[in-house]
């Protein structure tokens, strides 16, 4: 797992892109089906239900979050298996975020993408995200999850670096 912040970010016309990339020998449709089936989802981010389709909202539990809310997210783009687009609000927030894969000679890269108007918490949210992406990688190989404890307020000083 990679305990080394990777998060860079890129300003856009109508904000900045924060961007974490992790790599996975397997074709891109397995990585896909990861992040999309819900069993698969729930091993690393948390169950959802409802129907997924483009324009529509499903309902995610953040289940590794205190108090594991259920939250409502929209699917505003899904293009299997290159490209998913979603937002959704909480407590902390409005979240507009795009997972996007690339397949070459059987290695998958994913690039997680959170669009922000501003880099005001990129201290908070950029860990998190590395924890959340390095669950996946763990839900993937069998291997342990990580401690978020690791991340937060270990990379904060980066993330903040970066704006």
């Amino acid at each position: 797992m990679t305990l080394e912040p990777t998060g860079r970010v890129i300003p856009t016309p109508t904000g900045y892109d924060l961007v974490l990339t992790r790599t996975y020998r397997a074709p891109a449709d397995d990585v896909w089906a990861s992040v999309t089936e819900p069993e698969r989802a729930a091993r690393w981010f948390g169950p959802w239900r409802g129907q997924a389709a483009p324009g529509s909202t499903v309902e995610v539990q953040l289940a590794f979050e205190e108090s594991a809310p259920w939250c409502p997210l929209r699917i505003e783009a899904c293009e299997p298996p290159r490209r998913l687009a979603v937002s959704m609000e909480d407590e902390a927030g409005s979240w507009s975020m795009e997972l996007l894969l690339a397949e070459s000679d059987g290695t998958t890269e994913l690039r997680l993408v959170q669009h922000l108007a501003s880099t005001e918490h990129l201290g908070e949210t950029g860990p998190g995200w590395e924890y959340y992406l390095d669950m996946l990688t763990a839900a993937r190989t069998g291997g342990p999850r990580p401690d978020f404890e690791d991340y937060y307020p270990a990379q904060k000083a980066y993330f903040e670096s970066l704006a």
